[in-house]
């Protein structure tokens, strides 16, 4: 054991806490990360984890800071293993400044001590005084909120709140482990064998703590979501889970549809009742769907669909994480028809662009995509209150006349959507092809006037993209691209290089292509794709648009997002 342990200066720690499914880990991270926000600490979480009820090892990433963090490192500051095999499963991100806080059972004998900073820390033995060793993974949480020196009185608080629904016997044991593991963490700091010097900052208290699945489900009900119908599909479960919640206050109807096919008809039939509805899903779920968007877009129903990403084919790696389903959501559906695809790269962006989407979807009448993926949608971290100033619901229905004709040919492809029992006119719909008032047709003439009324409806939403970012000097000579959830990623490693030649370009809108994109890529002398995909697909779409063929990419499809320090390195190699 080395005795010299200190933290002293640093102001970023990353704490990995690592062990079975149903060992509470995620009730650590839930604790440990509003814990550190309630007492100032700015925080970041995410975590990964097998495809399994019981059992494997999973491990969730806390990264603690004196400022704003976002974004995933592979160096672990402090590791916490609680079950033989942790230590394995996280090796190569161990280095030998890692402090491991462990059971010298758990870590096994063919560990090397000698080589590590390691300290047993006795959590299953105290657990077990306290009445069961289930509460070793509070004693850990309260281990690490002593390190940090947080009041107690704060962390039992909210340990409190957390097991309310619990039996008073529970609560009472849950605060006696976190009582316990406090005073561990608290004896290490005042035996010298750790310090921590993190500066807390008051304005975070008064923040909020987001992760991506909520910030679309809150981003839903600003737009005016009132119906959501999905078959659960990790890693959208969440949105649909959040909906069903506030279903009450916000006058939602929340339906967990037999199969996915069910769930898309179920939503463009609410959109023609007058409903504002969302479904959400993963790749596989959504293949699924895709006769049913072709119906969308045939009926020019407004539909939006959040299609969290992970990695396939088929099933491949359901809990993982992967941006490989871009090109099925430009594609997706038989026919030729208009679509949005939104990429939100920041968790604010996540509120507002579900926000916009539904305002989009009843505008022009066409399916718009909310696309993310695994580690968005299961990364959290502390940001100001969302705005809601903006936040209009827009709706684009008209009462209908006695002579009403649901698919009016007018100029620029829009045509009036009224809904049944609002005016006097009958609202026909219908899948086949059909003429101006909804009913079925096989004249070949009016055939191809209505494609073309669908497609104008392109042309206008080329006017209406939301622009890229550009972060860094705007004299660049080299430009990384990155689209949807590797923005703070991309962010924080362009920042490690510490160049003031480079700047990166993140898209949160992919489709239609925002027209400026042109203009940033040639003005670069050298330019980056950063894709979580195998074959680039980001790059392609861009080829098809723009002409400009982006050579060099830095692409990673092994089920896991990029590491800050990763992706710095990669860059670093091609610009050096």
């Amino acid at each position: 054991m080395d005795n010299n342990l200190s933290f002293q200066k640093k102001d970023d720690l990353s704490i990995v806490l690592c062990g079975q499914a149903g060992q509470g880990i995620q009730t650590v991270e839930y604790l440990l990360t509003r814990i550190f926000k309630l007492s100032g600490y700015n925080v970041f979480a995410t975590k990964e984890y097998m495809s399994r009820i019981r059992g494997g090892t999973n491990s969730t990433e806390i990264r603690v800071s004196s400022g704003s963090v976002r974004a995933s490192v592979s160096r672990i500051d402090i590791l916490i293993p609680l079950n033989q095999g942790a230590i394995q499963h996280v090796e190569k991100r161990i280095s030998p400044q890692t402090i491991i806080l462990a059971e010298k059972e758990v870590i096994g004998d063919d560990f090397d001590q000698s080589r590590h900073k390691f300290i047993d820390v006795p959590f299953t033995k105290t657990a077990s005084a306290i009445g069961n060793k289930i509460y070793s993974n509070v004693v850990a949480a309260g281990t690490i909120a002593g390190l940090f020196g947080i009041e107690l009185q704060t962390v039992s608080k909210y340990v409190k709140q957390f097991f309310s629904a619990k039996t008073d016997d529970v609560v009472q044991k849950n605060l006696a482990a976190v009582r316990e593991g406090f005073n561990l963490g608290a004896g290490l700091v005042n035996s010298s064998k750790i310090k921590i010097n993190i500066r807390n900052d008051v304005y975070v208290k008064d923040q909020i703590l987001l992760s991506g699945g909520e910030a679309v489900a809150l981003g839903a009900i600003a737009g005016g979501c009132n119906f959501i119908s999905s078959y659960p599909m990790s890693p959208s479960t969440s949105v649909l889970v959040f909906l069903a919640k506030q279903a009450k206050d916000f006058d939602i109807i929340a339906e967990q549809a037999e199969d996915e096919i069910a769930a898309m008809n179920m939503a463009i039939g609410a959109w023609y009742a007058g409903a504002r509805a969302m479904v959400t899903t993963s790749g596989g779920g959504f293949a699924l769907m895709t006769e049913g968007l072709s119906l969308a877009g045939m009926v020019e129903s407004p539909i939006v669909i959040h299609l969290a990403q992970r990695p396939g084919p088929a099933t491949g790696l359901p809990t993982r994480t992967e941006q490989a389903d871009l090109e099925l959501a430009l594609y997706a559906g038989h026919g030729e028809f208009p679509r949005i695809v939104l990429t939100p790269g920041k968790i604010e962006d996540a509120f507002y662009l579900t926000q916009k989407a539904f305002n989009l979807a009843d505008k022009y009448q066409v399916p718009v995509f909310i696309l993310t993926d695994q580690y968005f949608v299961d990364s959290y971290y502390n940001t100001a209150c969302l705005d809601l100033s903006e936040t209009n619901i827009e709706k684009h229905i008209i009462k209908t006349a006695v002579d009403y004709k649901r698919y009016k040919l007018t100029a620029n492809g829009i045509s009036p959507r009224g809904i049944p029992g609002f005016g006097e006119g009958l609202v026909v719909v219908d899948s086949d092809e059909h003429d101006e008032a909804g009913h079925i047709t096989e004249d070949l003439d009016l055939r191809t006037e209505m494609v073309d009324k669908r497609l104008k409806k392109l042309e206008l939403l080329k006017n209406e993209t939301i622009p890229p970012e550009l972060a860094g000097p705007e004299d660049y000579k080299n430009l990384v691209v990155c689209w949807g959830s590797t923005y703070d990623i991309v962010r924080e490693a362009v920042k490690k290089l510490g160049r003031d030649d480079i700047a990166f370009l993140h898209f949160k809108q992919v489709y239609p292509l925002p027209s400026e994109t042109s203009n940033y890529l040639q003005k670069a002398q050298r330019t980056i794709m950063v894709e979580n995909n195998a074959t680039s697909q980001f790059a392609k779409l861009i080829k098809l648009h723009t002409g400009i063929d982006i050579k060099d990419k830095i692409l990673k499809y092994n089920g896991s997002s990029f590491y800050v320090e990763e992706l710095a390195e990669k860059l670093n190699e091609l610009l050096n």
